[in-house]
């Protein structure tokens, strides 16, 4: 079967991949000529764990191809991916179509055949039928069914969600696209996976439904922590309580500085504003955008409060930019609310991630950027962990005590906004430190 991936961006660029590692030949087009001559020479965009490999094995093998051209592209495929970005429109939450509606007509002029187009990036309900749309104006004579399959793709474990996914949801309005897309996903059939085929719409809805409810249960146990910092409970103790129900299950209940990253927070509002547009408001999902919201900004009073009320002058170490470990996605991460307040007022930071650093330079202005975390913490006079990467996880608190300047109690002030350490420990070999609900 030949694929044409419109994109090449993380959704697009992991699943032509993937798709070609299942054995189809996959073109991945994207509109930026140098982007494409990068993954031409076998340069990775993004930082995915695995991918590089994945990409030079189909590549050599001649299953993955990258270009420009998208109507050579469309022309000999039977499936045409549409997976280009959707972020949020300013002003209104929407999410922004412009980059799916003009793939839409790039792909209605290549088409010479009987083609299955999907859309895989995340679109409002509707959007399907707009596509169709678009292409029919295009192209009166295009022969041409539509199709929805929204991803499920997790940064950091990309690659093992495609290729054993909890589900694949799949929106058609035709059993002859519903045989065209049973066929592609032929190998997942063998390993038993959950497919379900539904109409489009549906699928369309499911994939926000699903990042809300996410969303909402991250923000939940935020909230409860928040309470047992009132009351003197320990919130990972209330989310073992509550995870051991299998109605509620533990993923998804770590507290922390709130959620961020390229689908909660664009997904959320695009779904309120979804909600609104057909007269059913979705209060529960806005109250967790705005809760979201307050939740970053409670993490800079926790360090303010840390350093006795004044950071101004005061040198912080920063671990952890990235929203979430084992990817370099900054977009809409805590650091990104967080950091810019504390330089107001008047912090000089210092700040070490693994993958981040690069976008970090010109998201954060300001910020100075250390080679190794230990760099990051020399004089410094608080360190706070905003990310969990597992390097972070062990830390030699010894050379950290060496490094750093200590309280005028003599302690030193350690802020972990992941709760990756055990506060009594913690207190114990010195430190003054700060968590999370504990």
């Amino acid at each position: 079967m030949r694929i044409t991936m419109i994109g090449t961006g993380y959704v697009g660029l992991v699943s032509g991949a993937c798709f070609a590692e299942f054995g189809a030949e996959v073109i991945c087009v994207d509109c930026d000529s140098a982007k494409i001559d990068r993954l031409n020479r076998g340069e990775i965009p993004i930082f995915e764990t695995g991918l590089e490999s994945l990409v030079a094995r189909n590549h050599k093998e001649g299953r993955l191809l990258f270009q420009t051209d998208t109507a050579s592209a469309v022309a000999g495929s039977d499936v045409v991916f549409i997976a280009v970005g959707t972020p949020e429109r300013r002003g209104d939450g929407a999410a922004d179509l412009q980059y799916v509606y003009q793939a839409a007509r790039d792909v209605a002029h290549g088409i010479k055949k009987f083609t299955v187009v999907v859309t895989k990036s995340t679109v409002p309900v509707g959007t399907g039928q707009e596509v169709a749309r678009i292409i029919r104006a295009e192209n009166p004579d295009a022969n041409f069914e539509m199709a929805s399959n929204p991803e499920f793709l997790r940064e950091g474990a990309a690659i093992e969600d495609f290729m054993h996914p909890d589900r694949v949801v799949i929106g058609v309005e035709s059993d002859r696209a519903k045989q065209v897309l049973k066929n592609l996903y032929q190998p997942l059939y063998r390993i038993e996976t959950p497919i379900l085929f539904t109409n489009i719409a549906t699928a369309e809805l499911i994939k926000y439904a699903a990042n809300a409810f996410l969303a909402t249960k991250i923000t939940f146990i935020n909230q409860i922590a928040n309470l047992c910092e009132a009351v003197g409970a320990d919130v990972h103790h209330v989310a073992k309580g509550m995870g051991l129900d299998r109605r509620i299950g533990s993923p998804f209940l770590q507290p922390g500085p709130g959620y961020g990253g390229s689908c909660f927070p664009k997904d959320t509002q695009a779904l309120a504003k979804t909600a609104r547009e057909h007269g059913q408001p979705v209060g529960i999902v806005e109250q967790v955008i705005e809760a979201n919201q307050r939740q970053k900004l409670r993490m800079v009073q926790k360090i303010v409060d840390a350093l006795s009320g004044q950071v101004a002058g005061k040198q912080l170490a920063v671990l952890g930019l990235t929203f979430k470990p084992n990817t370099d996605d900054l977009r809409d991460a805590p650091a990104l609310t967080i950091l810019p307040v504390l330089l107001q007022k008047g912090a000089v930071i210092r700040a070490f991630d693994p993958e981040g650093m690069r976008e970090a330079t010109h998201l954060i202005p300001g910020i100075e950027l250390a080679q190794e975390p230990y760099e990051a913490c020399k004089n410094a006079d608080a360190v706070i962990i905003l990310t969990e990467w597992n390097q972070f996880r062990n830390l030699q608190l010894d050379r950290l005590k060496e490094l750093m300047t200590p309280q005028s109690d003599g302690r030193y002030c350690l802020c972990d906004l992941r709760n990756i350490y055990e506060p009594e420990i913690m207190r114990n070999l010195g430190f003054h430190y700060t968590c999370v609900g504990r």
